[in-house]
């Protein structure tokens, strides 16, 4: 885990180091598509997401959090466009990176990669970045079709062809403001690597199905940020820590020995996303027997198998090695008869409740933990519907706090943690109605 963390870390190093050489340096929206293209024209990138996670760890972002309000940006916008906002204002005031800056802070990027996955924040964050930098932006768009229409005849190829368009026409603005041309060799080589690397991610994850759970959700993001950050770059190296992690965990799986030190009485799992500012809150509920196992908006799913014969157009195959579309994804995760179920439940409701539902099924858990954040609808606005299908399907129960990814004063841990230990009379009348149920723990 650390040694993976310190991959993360030297991304700032050498960052600051490219600004100083005067080679380029862009700051990238986390999505699966670009990072690795840009590697290939060697393009240095560092991610404002990430950097807002270190931020709130260190105790540094309130101070660009109270810059961005100076600016004029609400109070409940992205907890990470904040930070980066108010860095960025504090940054060009000074000329330079703030000294209180955590890890070193950002180099001054010449390029900007927003992407319009998931929120409207993300891409207006980058626009709004124009007020201080004279820097392009470039957006990735990417395919949002529903349950119903990703599982329309044709729709996969569809979506293959417009994510296609998309990066070629990416490849041909970088080409054209760095004067070089893309490098696709290397892009072939990046493709093998990330899969490999992705694989090897997935089956270490795979393992925290074990009882007693062997890794605890604060190592999986303490090590996660390497696979979504640094693939582009160091793939290899980073694939190699991967396998180690591998061995660790599984060497625990086979004794037996619980990612906590206490008894594992409840296993969770966490939806939404973490507060960065107060992971130490996971470690008074591990003192209560809590193990968090699972989560689902970071996990990577399943490798599948692509076949890739007679394709030789190097974006393409980069990009159906990495996107599945829903129904092969249903086919990789589900046994035949089962997955055609889920298919006409999908076509019929538009969702299925056993998909969402599946997870808390295949990590035993006794409950889920919501935490809901103002500063998020993306993540936040679907947890009740999730919550009632944990339910309603396998009688796993949920918990909601309220916090933020980054802002420390919108979250109260005293007050969470007297709500935690009376949600423990609740998961344990679950765990007896299951019993009864025969639902299997």
């Amino acid at each position: 885990m650390y040694a993976l963390r310190a991959h993360v870390d030297k991304m700032y190093d050498v960052g600051r180091e490219a600004e100083k050489e005067g080679r380029p340096v862009a700051w990238v929206m986390l999505e699966p598509w670009s990072a690795a293209i840009l590697s290939c024209m060697d393009v240095q990138t560092v991610f404002p997401e990430n950097y807002g996670t270190i931020c709130a760890a260190s105790g540094a972002a309130a101070t660009f959090l109270e810059r961005s309000e100076a600016e004029g940006f609400p109070n409940h916008l992205c907890g990470y466009a904040r930070n980066c906002l108010g860095y960025t204002a504090m940054m060009t005031e000074m000329g330079q990176i703030p000294p209180m800056a955590p890890g070193g802070g950002m180099p001054k990027p010449m390029l900007l990669v927003s992407s319009g996955a998931v929120c409207d924040a993300r891409f207006k964050w980058f626009q709004a970045l124009g007020r201080y930098f004279d820097a392009p932006i470039w957006v990735i768009e990417v395919t949002t079709s529903g349950p119903r229409e990703a599982l329309m005849e044709g729709a996969y190829e569809r979506e293959v062809n417009f994510m296609v368009n998309e990066l070629r026409e990416f490849v041909t603005f970088l080409e054209k403001l760095l004067g070089k041309k893309m490098d696709w060799d290397k892009l072939e080589e990046r493709r093998k690597q990330t899969r490999e690397l992705n694989k090897v991610w997935w089956e270490v994850n795979h393992l925290t199905k074990a009882v007693p759970c062997p890794m605890h959700l604060r190592d999986f993001y303490s090590s996660m940020s390497a696979a979504l950050y640094r693939s582009g770059h160091e793939a290899e190296e980073i694939t190699r820590l991967y396998r180690g992690m591998y061995d660790e965990v599984k060497q625990r799986v086979d004794n037996k020995i619980s990612a906590i030190n206490y008894e594992e009485k409840y296993r969770i799992i966490f939806e939404g996303l973490p507060p960065w500012h107060s992971l130490g809150f996971f470690d008074q509920l591990a003192e209560r027997g809590w193990n968090f196992v699972t989560e689902r908006y970071y996990h990577p799913g399943r490798v599948a198998e692509v076949d890739l014969t007679g394709i030789s157009d190097p974006i393409e195959r980069y990009v159906r090695t990495r996107y599945q579309g829903l129904a092969k994804s249903i086919d990789e995760t589900f046994e035949p008869e089962e997955a055609v179920k889920v298919k006409e439940e999908i076509m019929q409701k538009g969702f299925s409740q056993y998909i969402a539902a599946r997870k808390v099924k295949d990590y035993k858990c006794d409950g889920a933990f919501l935490h809901t954040l103002l500063t998020c609808r993306g993540t936040t606005a679907p947890l009740r519907r999730i919550a009632s299908h944990y339910l309603d399907v396998w009688k796993v129960p949920s918990i909601t706090v309220e916090g933020d990814i980054v802002d420390l004063t919108l979250f109260d841990p005293a007050d969470a943690l007297r709500k935690a230990e009376a949600f423990e009379e609740t998961m344990d009348h679950y765990k007896e109605l299951r019993r009864k149920e025969g639902l299997g723990w």
